[in-house]
């Protein structure tokens, strides 16, 4: 077992995307890197030239066994895990009225229980440890909402909602949360990573139908640089003061604070019928 004072980083999804780019500048750093993806196949190459600092796992997130003995394996051969990166995950195409409810359930599997599955494996160790690092993957997607991803949408706000909360309960722990919130980035999410429920229905074709056919075309020539997002989060992780939240990429800088505009005038507009539900003062 290696029990150094090097930073060892468990990433999850690192075939393709911002796991992939993560790992090679974690590597470029001689940090400790665990390579994961369900078929090892297509990280192997990663490893070439860092044995002794890597180690290729196979791992699906959905399934408990595995992480358990990833977060093991991990454990006997480095000592401890510094930075677990929920990387895995993928996007869902369809109309809320058509979706097929097998692919719903399989992407809550991945974006979300699985997840929940890692953070949960790697807690008992940072806790021991008084330190650590748990980097949720979110999307500008997990603060707002488009049409066609609406079920994608969905795992991205549980996992918000859920880092939130952790965030708080292991603060006096030493362990820190940081929620990734990348906008339109060049990996795979719009192409081949992306499940689909073509529209059938006439009534979306003028509208979900085309924003589908929008996505899969802007696939691979998005503004977001996977590379440049990849250093910000180790940046951030390493400031010494992580925040919650990293905006990734000017687009979802944008579009977040649109989405806070958008709140504070639907506040505002109903704020009489807000206050009006309450007791009023003299009955309290």
């Amino acid at each position: 077992m290696e029990n150094t004072n090097t930073p060892v980083w468990f990433i999850t999804g690192c075939s393709t995307g911002f796991g992939r780019e993560l790992v090679k500048l974690l590597l470029d750093k001689n940090y400790n890197v665990v390579i994961t993806a369900r078929d090892t196949e297509k990280i192997k190459d990663l490893a070439k030239g860092n044995e002794d600092n890597s180690l290729v796992l196979q791992l699906d997130v959905t399934d408990k066994a595995q992480v358990a003995d990833a977060v093991k394996r991990t454990e006997e051969k480095f000592g401890k895990i510094d930075v677990l990166v929920n990387n895995a995950g993928y996007g869902y195409f369809t109309s809320i009225e058509e979706g097929e409810e097998e692919k719903i359930r399989a992407q809550f599997e991945t974006n979300f229980f699985g997840l929940v599955a890692m953070t949960q494996a790697v807690l008992p160790g940072m806790r021991k440890n008084r330190k650590g690092h748990i980097v949720n993957f979110s999307s500008i997607g997990g603060l707002r909402a488009f049409m066609a991803t609406g079920f994608y949408h969905a795992t991205k706000f549980a996992v918000e909602g859920l880092s939130e909360s952790l965030s708080q309960e292991v603060a006096s722990l030493g362990i820190k949360v940081l929620i990734v919130e990348p906008g339109p980035f060049r990996t795979d999410w719009a192409g081949r990573s992306t499940a689909r429920t073509e529209t059938q229905l006439d009534d979306y074709k003028e509208t979900i139908g085309k924003r589908m056919a929008a996505s899969l075309e802007s696939s691979g020539k998005q503004v977001g640089d996977p590379v440049r997002g990849s250093q910000a989060i180790i940046d951030a992780v390493e400031s010494g003061d992580t925040k919650l939240r990293l905006l990734l990429g000017e687009m979802a800088y944008n579009m977040a604070n649109e989405k806070l505009d958008m709140l504070k005038q639907n506040f505002e507009e109903y704020k009489d019928l807000t206050f009006g539900a309450d007791f009023p003062e003299n009955e309290r």
